[in-house]
């Protein structure tokens, strides 16, 4: 997911599939406060409401608030039972999910096998133009050939059995797919109320929806009000009554109003600051540790950047332990390749030239340059989206390229959502990027150097890694598949598609009085029906 944040933990089911971890579980002798809501900063504007076009983590985090899939995850990163009550993996590529019968609609309509039935079509079909569609489509049955205009969507390996149950081919074993649903990519949409309002369907007055929450106010790059839904099957259980998400990008202005009681959940600390405000803040300060990698994108059929000579000098010069160690200064740790520590079915690969001095390392990357004809003073574009944490990671690599290589950079700040846009169209040289696990596999992260894959903004492709991929997924034989998987991702870094850098910790600042928030989260997923204010 881009930042467009996964995770071993994640994996675990929760102990029981029938209850025993739905929402807030308040600890005996706490205090609950008069008055339940929280105002949390989201870091920017939402792309959309949408749940099958969400991509960034803005926009994910308000529509887990809203909708509710198949499954979910809680607070501690366990997959728990979310419309589905129970699910089995009936054959290697079968799988059965039973739903409850109290979901309801927040209009009070049921929810249906046949919601989730036309939302998972409605994400693959080729009008919708998710950028998800090819992500989380090729893990279903046809999905592949929808997205690619090959076969209609009612090919698409997900039926309703009956009024509640849904059943799920799959082109191959997915041992994951209980992990996979809990996105909402994958989840339901109320097909009448959609189909009326158009593409105001996501605004307040038009959005039916299933989750905890229901939209209340949206006012366009400034907040987003969620109220507690009635109609949700366990609202009981549910203690935030209110739910606001700010949408400020200023990391200093974020600390401001956290600090006058106007915010009372940092969305990140700005590098270099942590030590600081855990002295300041002993108790509120949170720092979690993440599977999700920090990177920047090359734009592969770029004139100058095609020749992976130059990809693989720029990515040699950037020091990561001073970038994580001075800059960021937060606990991250440095990342040379695409699947990052804690990820399931592969192993992190390495370049050889990371354990090198910086001195061969710069001497080496001047003779890659020199053999592909690119002179000191060349010039390249980078996007990053306004934050100041990205803005000191831009100029502290710009400053690297500048002083070990003589490049000149030409650094473009924009709002996240046209930064987004901005890769999708493959409009820029470099840019800035990052990806949090969608569920714990090496697919995950592989999606983004696969050659059609919609989160592939490179515009690279190698034949060979696809078909290691492939040859991956089609086993059950769990190490074999790590072998080749692995092996994919050792490859496709040969071709320095992407320049990693980090694995994510997300450092913030968050009220002691918001229960129910954990430092064991690797997705850093938080629904406010797993949170509660303690009396304070």
């Amino acid at each position: 997911m881009l930042p467009s944040f996964k995770f071993s933990a994640g994996a675990l089911l929760c102990a029981t599939l029938m209850g025993t971890c739905f929402a807030a579980e308040i600890p005996a002798g706490v205090q609950l406060h008069a008055t339940q809501t929280l105002t949390r900063n989201n870091g920017s504007e939402p792309d959309t409401l949408d749940p099958m076009l969400a991509e960034g983590v803005p926009a994910n985090n308000v529509t887990r608030e809203l909708f509710e899939g198949l499954t979910a995850t809680d607070g501690a990163g366990r997959v728990v039972p979310g419309v589905a009550e129970t699910w089995k993996q009936t054959n290697p590529t079968t799988w059965v999910f039973n739903l409850r019968k109290n979901a309801k609609w927040s209009n009070g309509d049921p929810v249906t096998a046949d919601d989730f039935v036309y939302g998972m079509r409605r994400l693959v079909d080729p009008k919708t133009a998710s950028q998800y569609a090819g992500t989380f489509g090729m893990f279903i049955a046809n999905g592949k050939e929808i997205t690619s205009g090959k076969k209609p969507t009612s090919e698409f390996g997900v039926k309703a059995v009956d009024k509640y149950t849904v059943e799920i081919k799959t082109p191959y074993p997915v041992g994951f797919m209980p992990e996979l649903v809990s996105n909402l990519q994958l989840g339901p949409v109320h097909r009448s109320s959609q189909e009326k309002a158009g593409k105001d369907w996501t605004k307040p007055g038009n959005l039916v929806s299933n989750g905890a929450y229901t939209l209340a106010e949206w006012k366009v790059n400034s907040k987003i009000v969620l109220n507690k839904n009635p109609q949700y099957w366990d609202a009981n259980n549910v203690q935030l009554t209110k739910l606001t998400y700010l949408a400020v990008e200023d990391i200093n202005a974020d600390i401001k109003l956290y600090e006058s009681g106007e915010n009372e959940w940092v969305q990140q600390l700005p590098p270099g600051v942590f030590e600081k405000y855990k002295a300041q803040y002993p108790k509120e300060i949170r720092n979690t540790p993440m599977i999700g990698l920090r990177y920047y994108s090359f734009l592969n059929s770029d004139p100058l950047l095609k020749d992976v000579r130059v990809r693989k000098a720029l990515s040699m010069v950037i020091d990561r332990d001073i970038l994580a160690q001075k800059v960021t200064a937060d606990g991250q740790i440095p990342a040379y390749g695409v699947i990052v520590k804690g990820t399931n079915g592969a192993d992190v690969t390495t370049s050889d030239w990371a354990s090198w001095p910086m001195a061969k390392r710069v001497e080496e990357a001047k003779k890659l340059l020199a053999e592909a004809g690119v002179a000191p003073g060349t010039k390249l574009k980078f996007a990053y989206n306004t934050s100041d944490y990205h803005k000191k990671m831009a100029i502290f690599s710009a400053s690297e390229w500048k002083t070990k290589l003589g490049m000149d950079l030409e650094l473009e700040a924009m709002e996240f959502k046209v930064l987004i846009k901005k890769r999708n169209d493959k409009d820029f040289q470099i840019a800035r990027n990052g990806w949090i696990a969608d569920y714990n596999d090496a697919t995950t992260f592989l999606a983004l150097i696969q050659c059609d894959n919609d989160q592939n903004n490179h515009n690279y492709c190698n034949k060979k890694v696809d078909a290691l991929i492939d040859q991956g997924n089609l086993l059950q034989d769990a190490a074999k598949r790590k072998d080749l998987l692995t092996q994919a991702a050792k490859l496709a870094m040969e071709d320095y598609p992407m320049l990693p850098l980090l694995q994510y910790t997300v450092p913030r600042l968050v009220k002691p009085y918001v229960g129910g928030y954990t430092n064991t989260n690797p997705l850093d997923r938080y629904r406010g029906k797993d949170l509660y204010i303690i009396k304070h």
